[in-house]
């Protein structure tokens, strides 16, 4: 059995069976592992879905920000944007038996006999993996729940940025939702910063003031979660979102693998066992 670990898709449905395609997939025997954000922006979210859907216990998921926001919108929470691109899923006949699917996945998955992990954004400098897990476990359940609507209501909001600052029900799992889906910076003491989305200064290389920008607009200077993480030196972390980083950290035991395909770069698959790259240039739609 082979594992292969895909960045976000992000709707690249054809960009998927290309990259599966050239690995040769077989779902009998292989698994396929999907860093979250399945959904949005790209034109062919449905079919994705129902593939990804389809493997069942071949796909190994977990959410992202883009597939809680679906799930918001299906149940009338939030609207849709134009940008988002889901009309033709929120129209399908069989949204309801996707969505409910979807709103079981996890926020993060083990891998098997590894001390390796994958959620969509990573894992907040300020916790452990212990409370890594619990608190996985606890919005896992929340939102698999009868009541994932009126959790889904809270879920949107910037505060608490502070775990330590989290002490209702609500601001635990807001805190917990932001740091497994959307964080990317931190502030030097951990707290989460949710304005930049640029590229962090990388060891060894030259980038253009445009590209780079190092402190806010307080002065106050940034710095990528995986590299504030205590935690992480003992794990190996997989992750997408950040589709600026371009698959490359700082550091050999976190793999970014969203490599921004739906802005017309490319999709990037690993298979586990060797670390080896596959990649399916965006395709022309």
């Amino acid at each position: 059995m082979a594992i292969y670990i895909v960045g976000d898709v992000q709707g690249c449905f054809s960009e998927l069976i290309a990259l599966l395609t050239q690995v040769n997939f077989n779902k009998k025997q292989d698994q396929l592992w999907l860093a979250g954000d399945l959904v949005a922006r790209g034109t062919e979210s449905l079919a994705t879905l129902r593939f990804v859907k389809s493997l069942k216990k071949s796909a190994k998921v977990v959410l992202g920000n883009h597939d809680l926001h679906l799930l918001a919108v299906h149940a009338g929470i939030r609207k849709e944007k134009k940008q988002d691109n889901l009309s033709e899923l929120l129209n399908a006949d069989d949204v309801d038996e996707l969505l409910d699917w979807l709103a079981q996945q996890p926020l993060l998955q083990k891998l098997p006999n590894e001390n390796a992990y994958m959620t969509h954004a990573g894992i907040s400098p300020q916790w452990s993996l212990k409370k890594a897990l619990k608190q996985a476990a606890k919005a896992h359940k929340k939102l698999a729940s009868k009541q994932r609507g009126e959790w889904l209501k809270v879920m949107y909001g910037e505060t608490p940025n502070d775990w330590r600052l989290a002490k209702t029900d609500i601001e635990k799992f807001r805190y917990t939702i932001n740091s497994f889906t959307r964080m990317r910076f931190c502030f030097t003491d951990g707290t989460l910063e949710f304005e930049h989305k640029h590229t962090p200064l990388m060891p060894n290389k030259k980038l253009s003031n445009k590209e780079f920008v190092n402190f806010t607009d307080e002065n106050i200077p940034l710095t990528p979660w995986y590299e504030l993480s205590k935690t992480i030196k003992k794990h190996t972390w997989i992750f997408g979102h950040w589709a600026a980083l371009m698959g490359e950290t700082s550091q050999k035991n976190i793999h970014a693998l969203d490599t921004g395909c739906v802005w017309g770069n490319h999709l990037t698959m690993m298979r586990w066992h060797d670390k080896k790259i596959f990649t399916e240039q965006a395709h022309i739609k």
